[in-house]
């Protein structure tokens, strides 16, 4: 783990030093013409002195770069790890979330917005350290510890300290994100992470450049890169927008490339979208589009495709693979119904659900959404 900031060494939570600064950021180098450029994600954003990429967090001070938001949150809270959405990852668990603000896409539909595109990160943060973050985790009896809300990729060096402390104290790991990432970091960042939901927004690049500023290519890359060079545990969410990614060519092209490229057993969610941002003019996801979807992917072999941001009973459902069995029954982020063992096998048929379960789960952590105030001494 690379040094903590001064905080964990006796300093007020609030060090001025610590939340003006931040800390040093990794993946940069300097350019000939007196720029140094930023190698974390894509954007390759080349920067003169004092000038922040793209993301907002990651900004040029003297002769290098520094991640002004290590130390610093949007806030903390207890949340179910179906929320991330994680529908096989310790089914019923609670997750410590947190994330910063800022973000590397520019996303016109962005459901968090006030968060990925605050630029006055001081009146948004709470400030705590890495051990902080994963002492109040272990005291709320939270399973792992998800860095969501903006992405984590920008914040990648708060991130993977964060983890160390995490596993340090048994604690495990999840990141939602958008996968837009470089190689070299992406090897890194995920091999730190238990479980990743990433979002795949699209599967066209015209999507991608006209609706959120980048490309589709890295995101796939990312994809294939946890699926099969990582121990990470993945899972797909797709936010369906009317008339921009849900047409039934895009979404058979979407899924046949998961099924082939990914394998049947990455869970793969279509999430309703609702206006916001700079899309209030478009209507919400109609509950037929999502069910159209799974259908879609289910037909294209995935074994388990879910639709969120809606009542679905179906699509709240784990059937079993092999003998359709109801394994586990959802409402929303309700555990209603629960019969696989620690190994994740049916009672009916003995398949295997791929994913990480724990054994005897009732009703699980439920909806509850519970604020975690980290002072200055100890989480409380």
């Amino acid at each position: 783990m690379r040094p903590i900031p001064a905080e964990d060494e006796g300093l007020p939570a609030s060090d001025p030093l610590m939340l003006e600064n931040g800390a040093p950021a990794r993946w940069w180098h300097k350019l000939p013409d007196g720029r140094i450029q930023c190698d974390l994600c894509p954007r390759d954003c080349k920067l003169h002195e004092g000038q922040p990429g793209m993301c907002f967090v990651r900004q040029r001070i003297g002769n290098e770069m520094r991640l002004i938001t290590y130390g610093r949150s949007s806030g903390f809270c207890i949340d179910p790890i179906e929320k991330k959405p994680l529908n096989h990852f310790f089914p019923g668990s609670s997750v410590f979330s947190f994330g910063t603000a800022g973000c590397n896409l520019a996303c016109k539909f962005c459901q968090n917005w006030d968060i990925s595109k605050s630029q006055e990160m001081d009146r948004l943060m709470a400030a705590a350290s890495p051990c902080q973050i994963a002492e109040a985790a272990s005291k709320r009896e939270a399973l792992s510890v998800a860095f969501t809300y903006n992405d984590p990729i920008i914040f990648a060096e708060y991130a993977l300290d964060t983890a160390d402390a995490c596993h340090a104290l048994g604690l495990k790991t999840v990141a939602v994100t958008a996968g837009y990432v470089h190689a070299e970091p992406r090897r890194e960042f995920f091999a730190k992470m238990d479980a990743a939901n990433v979002d795949l927004k699209a599967f066209t690049d015209e999507f991608y450049q006209q609706q959120t500023g980048s490309h589709l290519a890295p995101v796939l890359e990312t994809l294939l890169h946890i699926q099969h060079r990582s121990s990470c545990w993945l899972e797909i969410t797709t936010l369906l927008i009317p008339g921009l990614n849900d047409s039934t060519p895009e979404l058979e092209a979407l899924t046949a490339w998961v099924a082939k490229e990914l394998g049947p057993d990455v869970p793969l969610h279509f999430s309703a979208f609702h206006p916001d941002y700079k899309m209030s003019g478009i209507a919400t996801t109609p509950a037929a589009t999502l069910r159209r979807a799974r259908r879609i992917g289910l037909d294209k072999g995935l074994r388990y495709v879910y639709t969120g941001n809606l009542h679905d009973a179906d699509g709240d459902t784990t059937f079993c693979p092999g003998c359709q069995a109801k394994l586990i029954e959802r409402d929303w982020y309700d555990l209603l119904h629960y019969e696989l063992d620690a190994e994740g096998k049916c009672p009916h048929c003995g398949s295997r659900i791929a994913g990480h379960f724990a054994p005897q789960v009732e009703r699980g952590f439920g909806r509850r959404r519970i604020p975690v105030h980290i002072g200055r001494g100890q989480p409380t």
